[in-house]
């Protein structure tokens, strides 16, 4: 090995999210993006962890330019490169990787958490990064936790990565006391801006013992327990949600925080879990609502009447869909969505426009047919099938930068619209100039 620094299928058993009857369901192949790409928004919000990918140079490449790390900037995440010689078991894997994190961490004292990252190749050899995540804890304790999780993208969509990573810190969440006062948790990664922007809502509302996951600090980590509430800020995070529901936790169903009605939505759930009266519910979010409202003006004009085809990418897409058909004017010709957790998205399947096509998993050529036959005006899909279908002539929205960009809550809805509004006027500024 060298070093070049630089999520799970539905789920199964008596629990199992029910799929509702009208939904297409896709068994065939798949266009997806690699479960890796979730370190490049977690290795800035976890200050003090490193991400270790335990992968191939092809790995190491995603990541590099995926970041699109400046020259001079030293990031917290890295790839162990497995060799030929690993792949054909010809070295001791394990040995190697326990001499790159000895190494790591004398260089980078400033790690507090390390996570070994599973990728492809090495789930094919069977590495059991488990295992060595166990070992090197053992041996870097208490200056240093060593965790592991899988970015592989054999089974896994690319947000999946982050649902892996936040369900392996679960474990280290202390256990909260049977007498603490009744707390709220935050369950997804945020920008910092917008978790601050939460923050201060909550507190406006009364409540004031708030916690997001994941923290900041790898020491940070809340307390969870019965007397904590949580509500998802991603749609992604089932198995997150169920190790913390394991936990005593109860969740609160709502819709997700995406523009003027989700965010209010979401933060109502909270508001009436916490007996928060509605004339002050309606006095703290007023503000947000009306700013919120004012900045989609700006991109309802372009998007009212446009039709809009999702392929299946990151799991945002029915949240996305509910936002822009109910707020926008847009219609959703289809909305596909690698795995569809009827529970974690029972509010949102209730907003969206009844008639409106849902399909869970993938069959990408018959889904191809399907959008080709309908010719929408604007196509959101990852970026594999982002340039052939610019070159029929569609416009197209990369679903990944709607991952990558700050996009909930109130301030951020206006943002979030243009998102959608910017490839249909690069359009017609192309129609003006041909």
């Amino acid at each position: 090995m060298t070093v070049w620094a630089a999520a799970p299928v539905a789920e199964a058993g008596c629990d199992a999210p029910v799929i509702p009857p009208a939904v297409l369901r896709q068994r065939g192949q798949r266009e997806v993006f690699c479960g890796l790409t979730g370190i490049i928004w977690l290795h800035r919000k976890i200050q003090d962890a490193f991400f270790l990918v335990v992968g191939s140079r092809t790995c190491a490449h995603l990541l590099q330019s995926a970041a699109g790390v400046m020259v001079f900037a030293e990031p917290r995440f890295g790839t162990a490169i497995m060799e030929e010689r690993d792949l054909a078991g010809l070295a001791d894997a394990n040995e190697e990787l326990d001499q790159i994190v000895d190494r790591l961490l004398t260089r980078r004292p400033d790690i507090k958490l390390l996570f070994l990252v599973g990728s492809c190749p090495s789930e094919v050899i069977k590495l059991d990064l488990s295992r060595a995540a166990q070992r090197l804890s053992a041996k870097h304790l208490p200056e240093v936790r060593v965790l592991s999780y899988s970015g592989s993208g054999i089974e896994t969509t690319f947000t999946q990565g982050e649902d892996a990573c936040l369900a392996a810190l679960v474990p280290l969440m202390p256990v909260q006391d049977r007498d603490a006062a009744p707390s709220l948790l935050v369950a997804g990664a945020l920008p910092d801006i917008v978790e601050d922007q939460f923050r201060r809502l909550f507190a406006e509302l009364g409540i004031d013992r708030v916690a997001f996951l994941p923290a900041r600090k790898a020491g940070a980590l809340p307390a969870a327990g019965p007397n904590t509430a949580m509500l998802l800020a991603q749609p992604f995070l089932s198995e997150t949600a169920r190790a913390l529901e394991e936990r005593g936790v109860q969740r609160l169903l709502a819709p997700f925080p995406f523009g003027v009605e989700g965010t209010t939505a979401w933060l109502k759930a909270a508001a009436d879990h916490f007996g928060v009266d509605e004339l002050t519910f309606r006095r703290v979010v007023a503000p947000g609502r009306e700013r919120a409202g004012r900045a989609l003006e700006r991109s309802r004009a372009r998007l009212n009447g446009k039709r809009i085809f999702f392929f299946p990418d990151s799991q945002l897409e029915i949240p996305l869909a509910r936002f822009l058909s109910r707020e926008l004017g847009m219609t959703a010709v289809e909305v596909g969505t690698p795995y569809l957790h009827a529970r974690h998205l029972a509010a949102e399947l209730d907003l969206l426009p009844r008639g409106t096509r849902l399909s869970e998993g993938q069959d990408v050529d018959r889904q191809l047919e399907r959008c080709r036959a309908e010719r929408p005006d604007l196509v959101v899909c990852g970026l594999g099938l982002a340039n052939p279908l610019e070159a029929e002539g569609l416009a197209t929205k990369w679903s990944i930068e709607l991952v990558f960009s700050p996009i909930h809550g109130f301030e951020q809805a206006g943002d979030l619209a243009e998102l959608f509004a910017r490839p249909l006027m690069r359009r017609d500024l192309l129609k003006v100039g041909a």
